[in-house]
């Protein structure tokens, strides 16, 4: 179990290790195989905070950064409350987290809480005020999936499937990837890129 100190100190490695590219703060994106970056005390639409440790027991986790504006992180929203249902009754157990680091107003705690509630989200939706946890995955876009194995190692980064009309989807990556750690494997497709709006950052002085 990560202590709070470490997960702190992770984050702010990151942070500090984060380049400039095209305007966008972004840290070095983390390689598949690698073991993720902890995260802690993030507050929750449900008044509770949240930290990887919490999840010590799940087999899987998959990590979500998405937000309430973005029309494609809408699109999704639905798909990601059915890929929890999906694993819900798993003996290993697999658990969906979804983190906004977006920077605009329509992503306040406060109207997180209004939309968690509209959409009865089945997972957490975390705020990640900071922008830290999204900077030491590397996360660029809303929605991007990330999925970590039982060691929480990254074995899937990108998009959830192949398309984004719902009807019109033939290939669920992420499901791939989670049926495929949990079988202690890694997925054959561990990369695809993903298709959203690309996370607003904080303004920082150089």
């Amino acid at each position: 179990m990560q202590s709070r100190r470490t997960c702190t100190n992770v984050i702010a490695m990151c942070a500090l290790s984060a380049i400039v590219a095209d305007g966008v703060c972004v840290a070095e994106v983390i390689e598949i195989g690698s073991v993720a970056p902890a995260w802690c005390d993030l507050p929750g639409t449900d008044g509770r905070t949240y930290s990887m440790s919490d999840y010590a027991d799940a087999t899987v986790i998959v990590l979500i950064f998405t937000c309430n504006g973005c029309p494609y992180a809408v699109d999704y929203e639905d798909r990601i409350i059915a890929l929890q249902t999906r694993y819900k009754d798993s003996v290993s157990g697999v658990q969906v987290v979804a983190i906004n680091s977006n920077a605009a107003s329509a992503d306040s705690i406060e109207k997180m809480k209004v939309r968690s509630a509209a959409k009865k989200f089945n997972v957490p939706y975390l705020r990640d005020e900071s922008q830290g946890v999204a900077e030491s995955y590397g996360a660029v876009y809303t929605p991007e999936f990330f999925v970590l194995n039982g060691k929480r190692e990254l074995v899937y980064r990108g998009a959830m499937d192949d398309n984004t009309d719902s009807a019109q989807v033939k290939v669920q990556y992420v499901a791939l990837a989670v049926d495929s750690a949990l079988k202690g494997e890694r997925p054959a497709i561990t990369e695809v890129g993903a298709r959203g709006c690309a996370i607003r950052r904080k303004r920082r002085r150089r």
